[in-house]
């Protein structure tokens, strides 16, 4: 059976929320997508607003799916949705860090080598959906 982790892409203005991992020591320290996992009996989108209510202390409402499943180990996939911030103020209680990031920033961070390699899976889709924010 398939393990199943979501990832949101919470946007607002143009801008993504990623957060600063704290472990694993090999992804401690790069920045990627919130999210967690799935548990018994939750829908993914559930899962996905309750991960970012405890990770992040927002409500969101989650949209629509974002790219594909990418495996992160034998037996777990990731699958992202976009996210709309619905009330509170992002906090990092889980990760070292939170920021928002425009699509330069984004472009930059990954060209680093510094987003987590699973979330780059979805960097067309996530500078698309910021691209279609820009209010210029």
């Amino acid at each position: 059976m398939t393990r199943i982790v979501v990832a949101g892409a919470v946007i607002d203005r143009a801008r993504l929320l990623v957060a600063q991992r704290s472990r694993p020591p090999e992804l401690a320290g790069l920045w990627e997508l919130p999210g967690g996992k799935v548990e018994p009996g939750e829908s993914p989108q559930v899962a996905l607003a309750r991960e970012l209510v405890e990770e992040l202390g927002i409500e969101v409402t989650v949209g629509e799916a974002i790219g594909g499943r990418v495996q992160v180990a034998p037996g777990v996939d990731l699958l992202a949705w976009r996210c709309e911030l619905r009330a509170g103020t992002p906090t990092a209680t889980e990760h070292l860090a939170i920021r928002w990031v425009d699509p330069d920033e984004l472009s930059s961070l990954a060209a680093t080598g510094a987003v987590v390699p699973a979330d780059t899976a979805w960097l067309p889709d996530l500078l698309a959906l910021l691209d279609a924010r820009d209010p210029q």
